[in-house]
């Protein structure tokens, strides 16, 4: 979105959270924007406990060491931020007063909500709390971006104030070139396989559990693999699930440059989406873009009622279940891989949805228009 903002010709800078530095601001360039990091306290792979504090602490110590930069008295025609994480409208509200511009808040987790769905905590303090600081960032939008139209139910009190704005903005994605890949599939056990593949995050949210029953069900078609590459807080525990069960047909990787995407993409055949089914919010998962503009066809596990389920289904560009049953799941996967055979329209399906609903041009625009508002 940063390259895009730059290539429509306007000003860009991104702050950005840089627990590892030991200065307070590092100035740089890149790709044509302005890029400032901003030195805050650690909040990746750490406790929850000590997480939540540094969150709490990341806009503060952003807005104190933004006043030691040389963009100290820069005045702003415009903030956007994004959520999550949900700690930053103090710093937001800062710019804004500063400025005396308009906000614009990209929801893409409705947070505390999910986790409530997922059991991970109840309505008692630490919701209550989290409720909190989610609110206070509402209330410095004076635009909201939300994924789909389902999520709409979450703002209609936010929306009765006077010049508030909500709207739909899709996810983005630019499609990017093959540079390749540092993971040869070739020199993996999957090799000469048709490759199911899921790249990203493997945490709660993703209820991941089946997908590894999905490698088990069809452990006996020695034609099909199962590729997983990413990091989060669940990948250990499918890794010993797999290992547990002996599963040949499964492998996994380590994060990957985003920019080796499309090489790792261009050696597999369908992607792979998974949401817990607790899920209450409606979410389009930014993997499921990339599957989109690579021409992957997808097989998706979601939520029952998830916007995904229709537009999978309306815009025939893969199968899809809201039941978490590896029985279904294999049989809809066996009839994919027997579609990709005979329907050679779906991968251009694909890419073509990516070109209309989901390009950092249209949400560029979109962003633009409402600041301009």
């Amino acid at each position: 979105m940063s390259e895009e903002f730059a290539r429509q010709g306007h000003q860009i800078t991104m702050m950005v959270a840089s627990p590892d530095q030991p200065q307070p601001w590092l100035l740089e360039e890149w790709r044509g924007v302005q890029v400032l990091r901003l030195k805050t306290p650690r909040t990746k792979d750490i406790d929850y406990v000590r997480r939540t504090l540094g969150e709490f602490l990341m806009p503060h110590a952003m807005w104190r060491n933004l006043q030691q930069s040389p963009l100290a008295g820069q005045q702003w025609d415009g903030v956007v931020w994004y959520s999550p994480s949900i700690f930053l409208g103090p710093m937001v509200q800062r710019m804004k007063r500063a400025s005396r511009c308009r906000s614009y808040l990209i929801i893409r987790d409705i947070f505390p909500e999910w986790a409530v769905d997922m059991g991970l905590m109840g309505r008692g303090l630490p919701y209550r709390f989290f409720k909190v600081i989610a609110n206070q960032q509402y209330a410095v939008a004076d635009a909201i971006g939300i994924q789909t139209p389902g999520n709409g139910v979450y703002f209609q009190e936010w929306q009765k104030q006077s010049g508030r704005s909500l709207e739909v903005l899709q996810n983005w994605l630019t499609r990017a070139p093959d540079a390749g890949c540092t993971i040869d599939v070739q020199q993996t056990p999957l090799t000469g396989r048709k490759i199911f593949v899921y790249a990203g995050n493997m945490g709660i949210a993703q209820g991941m559990g089946v997908l590894i029953d999905l490698a088990e069900r069809l452990r006996h078609r020695a034609d099909i693999g199962f590729l997983f590459v990413g990091r989060g807080s669940d990948a250990d525990k499918l890794k010993r699930m797999a290992a547990e069960r002996q599963l040949d047909n499964v492998v996994f990787f380590g994060e990957i440059d985003p920019d080796e995407i499309p090489g790792l993409y261009a050696q597999c055949d369908i992607g792979l989406v998974a949401l817990d089914p607790r899920h209450k919010t409606h979410n389009i998962p930014g993997k499921f873009l990339s599957y989109m503009h690579s021409g992957l066809p997808v097989l998706a596990c979601v939520n029952d009622g998830n916007d995904l389920v229709n537009l999978i289904q309306t815009e025939q560009v893969g199968s899809v279940s809201s039941r978490p049953d590896a029985a279904v799941l294999a049989a809809q996967a066996e009839a994919l891989l027997e579609q990709l055979e005979t329907d050679a329209g779906m991968s251009q399906r694909c890419t073509q949805l990516a070109d209309r609903l989901f390009s950092s041009e249209a949400a560029v625009r979109q962003v633009v228009a409402s600041l301009q508002a």
